[in-house]
């Protein structure tokens, strides 16, 4: 009889592209989520919970095709007996979802409609250092708002959002541009071939990597990279390039200089014109409302994802420096961006909705936190009650149950307690304050050992032999006091 071949044992490993969050990172990530839902709440924004799973046809920016059908999200298709099922796909924003949720329940919610939505989403690409497959977000949008009013509160309540959080004034900007005045830069040069509209906009969009000089190469005869090689240049002539580079060195010392020159950049695009007015509806807002420019201030060199955007586009920049996996000094860059695109709903209704919004990115921002020593301690683990007679559970869960409807975290050790020795090392790795001990002869005299821990460690830094045999750090009460005696204990600790 042949011998069954034993199937393989699974590889205990984490999948590419993805990684496991612990207890004290899962309390950083909530601490600072709580915080921004409070100011997003604050603002009058609801909360929304959609489904972590669309129609790939909802989604609409992934559509699968022959070679690849889940390009870009993870993407699976309905059995059919037909073969015609649909094709599901895990989100790969929160943006894309809430289109559809508007969409489909219109008629019953409030417009405008104000949301904020707070999880993972996915995405099927190539993982890097820091980059990861799942990752969070955190969006706040306004649909069904046409006036500039929406973007300028989007923006305000950015700029509260990272100070609730804890990144200081000085230590962060929120920078604001308009899509409609590139569209009347790229009607100035005239330029009428889609394909080459959107050559320029892909320059536009690599400006904070090579400057102004670099674009400028890439709009007419192209340039080399730092690697040497030669990347073919868009083909326009020179006099052609000047608008762009109008417009993205427009910055001016003062708000009031900055819009004269994206005037004189737009020239007389209608478009354009409007894009500068509505820059300066949002900065007057903004002032009204108490925000100056070293909060929130206009800045054409925002070009990251003006394809998508039809109106403002905004970006939260971090500007304290931190050094790279190199060791050069650079700023941490941008956590959050957004802006207005009236065009998303209109898939779902044949016409066109109003919306704009914003998305934090929540593991960029936590990094920052983490680098401003800011993050939110996860605190100390559980009380530990050490279980010395197997027999006397039901005494050991008593206590428990004492501190924890006096509101403190406390819990039995569960493991084997034939070692005491193995139920303290447990009680360090849960990074506890404290450890309760009664033993039969205890229990008679209606005593307890109360060990405190951060006490113990303290003194097993610079205690001599003499005094870490004293144990200083455990002392003997009643039973009657336990509770009052640990919370004296994790008062001092937190004092």
């Amino acid at each position: 009889m042949a011998k069954v071949k034993k199937s393989p044992r699974p590889k205990a490993e984490t999948p590419k592209g993805f990684r496991d969050y612990f207890g004290h990172e899962v309390h950083e990530r909530k601490t600072m989520l709580d915080a921004i839902a409070a100011v997003y709440h604050h603002y009058g924004f609801e909360a929304l919970e959609s489904s972590a799973v669309e129609t790939v046809e909802a989604l609409g920016k992934f559509l699968p095709d022959v070679d690849r059908p889940n390009e870009g999200v993870f993407a699976w298709q309905e059995y059919e007996e037909d073969g015609n099922g649909d094709w599901m796909a895990l989100r790969y924003d929160l943006t894309a979802p809430l289109a559809r949720v508007y969409a489909q329940h219109r008629n019953d919610l409030p417009t405008p409609y104000r949301r904020f939505a707070m999880g993972p989403v996915w995405r099927n690409e190539k993982p890097g250092p820091g980059r990861f497959r799942q990752f969070y977000q955190c969006d706040a949008d306004t649909v069904g708002a046409p006036s500039v009013a929406a973007d300028a509160e989007i923006c305000a309540m950015l700029a509260d959002v990272l100070e609730k959080v804890g990144i200081a004034r000085g230590d962060y900007i929120v920078r604001v541009n308009n899509r409609k005045v590139l569209n009347g830069v790229l009607e100035v040069m005239g330029l009428s071939d889609d394909a080459q509209r959107d050559d320029v906009l892909r320059t536009i969009d690599k400006f904070d990597k090579v400057g102004e000089s670099g674009v400028r190469e890439l709009l007419t005869t192209g340039r080399k990279d730092a690697s040497g090689a030669f990347i073919d240049g868009v083909g326009l002539a020179a006099e052609q390039a000047d608008p762009v580079i109008a417009f993205l060195t427009s910055k001016g010392a003062t708000t009031a200089e900055t819009l004269a020159n994206l005037a004189q950049a737009v020239g007389e695009s209608a478009i354009g014109a409007e894009g500068v007015k509505e820059l300066q509806q949002i900065a007057d807002l903004l002032d009204a409302q108490g925000y100056g420019p070293d909060q929130v201030d206009i800045d054409p060199s925002v070009v990251r994802g003006l394809g998508y955007y039809t109106g403002p586009v905004f970006e939260a920049e971090l500007t304290f420096d931190i050094q790279d996996e190199k060791g050069r000094t650079r700023q941490f860059g941008s956590v959050a961006g957004g802006g207005r695109y009236d065009d998303l709903v209109k898939r779902f209704t044949g016409q066109a909705v109003p919306a704009t919004g914003v998305s934090i990115g929540v593991d960029r921002l936590l990094a920052a936190l983490r680098m401003k020593g800011r993050a939110a301690s996860a605190g100390p683990g559980p009380v530990v009650v050490t279980v010395m007679d197997r027999d006397r559970m039901a005494d050991y869960q008593a206590m428990v149950s004492e501190l924890r409807a006096e509101g403190i975290r406390a819990e039995v050790y569960l493991g084997n307690p034939k070692n005491f020795g193995n139920q303290l090392k447990y009680a360090d790795k849960r990074q506890s304050p404290v450890a309760v001990i009664q033993g039969g002869d205890e229990a008679e005299r209606g005593v307890v050992q109360i060990k405190d821990l951060v006490l113990g460690a303290k003194i097993a830094e610079s205690a001599t032999h003499e005094e870490w045999k004293a144990q200083p750090a455990q002392r003997e009460i009643a039973r009657a006091d336990l509770v009052a005696e640990v919370r004296k204990i994790l008062e001092g600790n937190a004092g």
